[in-house]
């Protein structure tokens, strides 16, 4: 694992083509990688990142890009997995882009290890890529908004940090967190579906939820209990702006709501907000888009990262 220039040239043309996704409607993102691949860890194929930087000299504020896919799927080079990335860069920041292990290749709590590991990574070679190792953000959607959230309260808790994975020495900590339709107690949310037709079920043996932890959920709530980021939540907790759609046949509305509500219990309601999206779905379709709400987020990002 070498930083550049020892070991990673920057990427170019010809890499692996990105397409959008046929009726998803969100920016296609038009920016290229300046580094590409960019080995974080070295047990999995997987623990790469993508690194953007925007114009100008740094040190670049940072934000990291966790791609959702229900822990089954889903690839940082995927135009779902970084729309955010254009608006990211006019702003000033840095965009690191991240994959880490699916669930049919490890357990839980192998993804927030990695994530962490990739924080640490960042922080660890921040000179050489003119990165600010003190204002760190992220941003995810559905699973990716999971690890992000687990990422903005589990600062220092050992048994999440993988530190055999590289850097122990460096903080995975980040200072703001944006949280687009994430899962949080996975045990609640058939119970919050209740009624609701056509809605995801999650207690199956099959479920996304149970494939990450490698049995039902329900007959495991201890190992439940380790991927649930209000588990974790202290008074160094970052700041998070939580975003949901409100008719998410997915994951429960209500999953944001709880972990609004403990955040706000013990970090105070100024350092967390919960923005409903009235009739928005999953997937973070045109109403998390439209230039209103961009502006919330990179607002929120501009406050704690600045």
């Amino acid at each position: 694992m070498k930083p550049f220039p020892d070991g990673h040239p920057p990427a170019g043309p010809g890499g692996p083509p990105v397409l959008p996704i046929p009726g998803v409607d969100y920016p296609v993102t038009k920016a290229a990688p300046r580094y590409r691949d960019l080995e974080y860890a070295s047990v999995s194929e997987a623990q790469k990142l993508d690194l953007y930087l925007p114009e100008g000299n740094g040190p670049f504020p940072v934000v990291l890009i966790v791609h959702g896919g229900a822990f089954l799927f889903g690839d940082k080079a995927d135009q779902l997995s970084k729309p955010g990335t254009d608006y990211l860069l006019e702003q000033g920041y840095a965009v690191a882009n991240i994959n880490y292990r699916l669930s049919g290749e490890a357990r839980a709590p192998a993804q927030i290890e990695d994530v962490k590991t990739a924080v640490r990574w960042l922080r660890a070679h921040a000179q050489g890529y003119q990165l600010n190792p003190e204002k760190f953000g992220a941003w995810g959607s559905s699973a990716g908004a999971n690890l992000v959230a687990l990422l903005g309260t589990s600062a220092d808790v050992p048994a999440l940090e993988g530190a055999d994975l590289g850097n122990p020495d460096q903080s995975s900590r980040v200072q703001a967190v944006v949280d687009w339709f994430g899962p949080t107690n996975f045990l609640l949310m058939d119970q919050q579906f209740a009624g609701i037709p056509e809605s995801q079920t999650h207690d199956a043996p099959d479920s996304p939820e149970s494939l990450l932890i490698g049995a039902p959920i329900q007959s495991r709530p201890d190992l439940v209990r380790v991927m649930n980021p209000i588990t974790y939540i202290s008074s160094a907790s970052a700041p998070f702006l939580i975003q949901h759609g409100t008719a998410d046949p997915i994951v429960p509305f209500q999953q944001s709501q709880i972990l609004y509500d403990a955040l706000k219990a013990v970090i105070g309601e100024g350092q967390v907000t919960l923005s409903p999206i009235e009739g928005a779905g999953h997937g973070g379709g045109p109403q998390f888009w439209i230039s209103s709400n961009v502006e919330v987020v990179l607002g929120f990002l501009d406050k704690h990262l600045r």
